[in-house]
């Protein structure tokens, strides 16, 4: 996990009310635009946290005693500390829905930068697991969940419905050649619109096609690719575009 804390963001500690449990964590992010240079400077990241903080404080209607969310993630997957451990959130949009989790928000909004990265995914999910050390449920919702709001957004709110699951690295993860013989099966299949299994001289024809290099996989990583969705459809995603490169010659 890389933390940004209050004290090297120049805050003091948060004013906010002391909570200890909740429910679990809701998923936010800022519903409106994000400039997309926060994908290549990390010190616009850090600037567009602090201005979340400085909106908030000057939001007289609202009257919030501190940002609204107990922590940020940003592209770069640094997890930003807001109000942080064992307070209240303000961002949920009542109290009863403040006091029933805690909040998390990707700095991705409705226009520019609206894409979370795998490292915001990442940080989201160091914020979720630091919450739940301290106190906070199992459960993950997007902050539409029992209050009318977008947020946060559609690929934001297709994670958290999938689990929330933390991303894996493509470098962790070497397929064995078996392994990538199910990938092409199954991209194949989808391509073909749910054509039957494919003879092993096809399957051949495609590792060749797509250039796998077979490796090992440990007992870990078979599990990671076995149960995780989001795992599976990136590798699917990225050989179908080299057998749609490849096959078409």
């Amino acid at each position: 996990m890389r933390l940004v804390t209050r004290a090297q963001l120049g805050w003091p500690a948060s004013a906010a009310p002391l909570q200890a449990t909740t429910k679990g964590v809701k998923v936010h992010y800022e519903g409106t635009a994000v400039s997309t240079r926060l994908l290549t400077d990390h010190a616009a990241c850090i600037a567009e946290w602090k201005a979340i903080r400085a909106s908030h404080l000057a939001n007289t209607t609202e009257n919030y005693s501190d940002i609204a969310y107990n922590y940020g993630a940003c592209p770069h997957g640094y997890l930003l500390e807001g109000r942080g451990l064992g307070r209240r959130t303000g961002a949920n949009g009542n109290q009863t829905l403040n006091k029933a989790h805690y909040a998390i928000v990707g700095l991705v909004g409705d226009e520019g930068l609206t894409e979370p990265t795998g490292p915001m995914l990442g940080a989201i999910r160091d914020g979720i697991e630091l919450l739940r050390e301290d106190g906070a449920g199992d459960e993950i919702e997007g902050h539409r969940d029992g209050y009318a709001t977008a947020c946060p957004g559609g690929p934001l709110y297709a994670w958290v419905q999938k689990g929330a699951p933390r991303p894996i690295k493509e470098d962790d993860v070497a397929l064995t050649a078996d392994d990538i013989n199910k990938v092409a099966i199954a991209t194949v299949n989808h391509l073909l619109g749910g054509g039957g299994a494919l003879e092993n001289s096809d399957v051949d024809r495609i590792v060749k096609a797509i250039g796998a290099r077979p490796a090992t996989l440990t007992d870990a990583q078979v599990q990671a690719l076995a149960t995780n969705p989001a795992l599976a459809e990136s590798i699917a995603e990225k050989v179908a575009v080299k057998l749609a490169a490849r096959l078409a010659n």
